[in-house]
C-alpha cells in the first residue's frame, strides 16, 4: 500500500528530522539494526497478521494480540464493546502496538551468538473511538480483508445488531520505528575454524490446508478470496 506521504518522509533530510525529533521512548537503542525509512515500517505493519496491542488499564498494564489494519496513517482494531481493551479504553489515550515478522534462525557456533533474522515494528500513538459511521464501515472492511483480501464482497452484510456490538479504535500513528536483523550468523573469529555448523533456518508463513466447513453444502465453490495462488 503506496502513501505519497509516507513515501516522502524516506528523503535522506526528512530521515535525519525523523531521528532527531523522536522521544527517547521511541528511539532504537542498537542503531545498526534500525531501518529510518517509514514506507518499510508500513509495509511490515502490512504484512504481519498479527499486532500486539500495549495499553494502560486500572494501572496496570495490558498487551493484547489483536487483528489490525491500515488505511494510510491510521490503525484500526476492533472487538466486542464488552471487551477490556474497547470498553476501558479512554478517548485520546497513549497505546503501543508492535508487530514482529520470524524469518530464520541464526545458528552459530556458540550460544552466545545464536540469533533470528526478524523485521519488527514499533508502533506509539493515541486511540480514540471511532464513532464516524462512514470511517467505521471503511475500518471493518479493511480489518476483514486483512484476513483474507475481498472477502466483504463474500459474505453477506453485517446486521444493525452485529455493528452495535461492535467497538471500533483508531490508532494515530505518533512514532513509528523499525529493525530489521538479516544474513548470516556473526561469529567470534576464533570460532570460524570450529568443526561446529553454522547457518540460518529459513523461516516463511504458509497455508497448510483449507478445510471446508462441516455444514458446507456440497455445491458451494470455494471462494475468490480463497483461490490466490499465493494464498492456496
Amino acid at each position: 500500500m503506496s502513501d505519497p506521504e509516507i513515501d516522502q518522509a524516506a528523503t535522506p533530510a526528512a530521515r535525519r528530522s525523523r531521528r532527531a525529533s523522536l522521544p527517547r521512548h521511541a528511539r532504537v537503542r542498537v542503531g545498526k539494526r534500525e531501518v529510518a525509512d517509514p514506507a518499510a515500517a508500513f509495509e511490515v505493519l502490512d504484512l504481519a497478521r498479527i499486532a500486539h496491542v500495549g495499553f494502560v488499564d486500572e494501572g496496570r498494564p495490558m498487551v493484547i494480540p489483536m487483528l489490525h489494519a491500515r488505511i494510510k496513517r491510521t490503525l484500526y482494531i476492533h472487538g466486542a464493546k464488552a471487551t477490556r481493551i474497547v470498553k476501558g479504553m479512554q478517548d485520546r489515550a497513549p497505546v503501543c502496538l508492535t508487530v514482529t515478522l520470524l524469518d530464520g534462525i541464526v545458528v552459530a557456533r556458540s550460544a552466545f551468538h545464536h540469533s533470528m533474522n526478524y523485521r519488527s515494528v514499533v508502533v506509539h500513538g493515541t486511540a480514540r473511538h471511532v464513532v464516524n459511521d462512514w470511517e467505521r464501515k471503511a475500518a471493518l472492511v479493511a480489518l476483514t480483508d486483512r484476513l483474507l483480501p475481498g472477502r466483504w464482497d463474500e459474505v453477506r452484510p453485517m446486521t444493525d445488531k452485529e455493528l452495535a456490538a461492535t467497538g471500533v479504535l483508531a490508532i494515530e500513528v505518533e512514532h513509528i520505528t523499525m529493525k530489521r536483523r538479516e544474513g548470516p550468523p556473526v561469529d567470534d573469529e576464533e570460532d570460524y575454524a570450529l568443526p561446529v555448523w553454522a547457518g540460518v533456518v529459513e523461516l516463511a508463513e504458509t497455508v497448510t490446508a483449507v478445510t471446508p466447513d462441516g455444514r458446507l453444502a456440497p455445491d458451494v465453490p470455494l471462494p475468490r478470496s480463497l483461490r490466490d495462488p499465493e494464498r492456496t
